[in-house]
């Protein structure tokens, strides 16, 4: 299975400039032989710059899922090219909620979305409550979380048990500035608006701690633990106030990497995924290994539990 992870510098608020950009992409994607192709968290409308909207603002951003225009039309550019398009959106859904969306747009004109269970970027949107697993096109279990929902193990595992074979994990991640003092931090804007002159400066930063050194502590255990393929999109450069690293990767079911970028620079990666690697990879003979009666525990709430809005931005 032939599949493609996308870094793009989104247009903040510019739906046409950012479809075209995932247009562009999907016809390069298509021509080399794809069958799916992974586009960043909420790279429809923009990410961070959200952060302090109304939700009036909001709104008039929000699109209905599957009726808006935005997933229409990843729709007809899927079945147009015959392949599986994933995006992120704001979702305004029927109950008037508002949802940091990941939708899968397939040729056989079938949809699948994901609502982040772990929303922070915007006090009035919510946080989903269910976990997606679907069937693409061509038979392949496909899952899907965004961003934060990646960090907390319980939700990959849970994804990995109910079948997911490949996980689509779009972000908007790297250079941000968290609470953790050795997690992440600033890259200077500068860097970004001077890439043509900065360019191995601001790489080596992408590289570093502030971006793949940091996702390398983490996202390889979530492919090999749980026996998935891993395909990670994110955004790259300036998004509002903060520098995004890129550093768009695929990994095989063991952890290893198949593909990955640190250019400081949009760009499409690719990889053929050897779906025989699945059955007897180490991940999922640890999962036949469980002991789910001595699991009781993990879902009891021990009063440490806070809200991810406080985690994510408290002092």
């Amino acid at each position: 299975m032939k599949v493609a992870s996308v870094q793009f510098n989104h247009a903040p608020d510019d739906i046409e400039y950012n479809l075209n950009k995932i247009r562009i992409f999907c016809e390069q994607a298509a021509k080399a032989g794809h069958e799916l192709i992974v586009f960043p968290e909420m790279c429809i409308i923009g990410y961070w710059h959200v952060r302090n909207f109304s939700c009036n603002e909001l709104e008039k951003l929000a699109e209905m899922v599957p009726a808006g225009k935005s997933t229409q039309y990843l729709l007809e550019l899927a079945t147009k090219h015959n392949i599986s398009i994933g995006a992120g959106l704001i979702e305004l859904a029927d109950d008037g909620k508002l949802y940091n969306t990941y939708i899968v747009a397939m040729p056989n004109g079938k949809i699948a979305s994901h609502r982040k269970l772990h929303c922070f970027i915007n006090k009035h949107m919510a946080s989903g409550n269910e976990y997606t697993v679907f069937e693409l096109p061509n038979g392949v279990k496909a899952g899907i979380l965004i961003c934060y929902d990646n960090n907390i193990i319980e939700n990959v595992r849970i994804t990995a048990l109910m079948g997911a074979e490949v996980l689509l994990a779009p972000h908007q991640t790297g250079g941000c500035v968290t609470p953790s003092p050795l997690c992440m931090g600033g890259i200077d804007i500068e860097l970004w608006e001077q890439r043509e002159t900065r360019r191995k400066e601001l790489e080596s930063e992408f590289k570093g701690p502030k971006g793949r050194e940091w996702l390398m502590k983490w996202l390889p255990a979530r492919a090999h633990d749980n026996g998935m393929f891993l395909i990670f999109s994110n955004g790259v450069g300036r998004d509002d106030d903060e520098v995004r690293t890129g550093n768009a990767t695929i990994f095989d079911p063991y952890g290893n990497i198949l593909a990955e970028t640190w250019e400081a620079a949009d760009k499409m990666i690719s990889a053929d995924l050897d779906l025989s690697l699945l059955p007897q990879c180490t991940g999922r003979r640890w999962i036949k290994s469980r002991r789910p009666g001595l699991y009781g525990s993990i879902a009891v709430a021990t009063g440490l539990e806070e809200d991810t809005r406080k985690v994510r931005f408290q002092t």
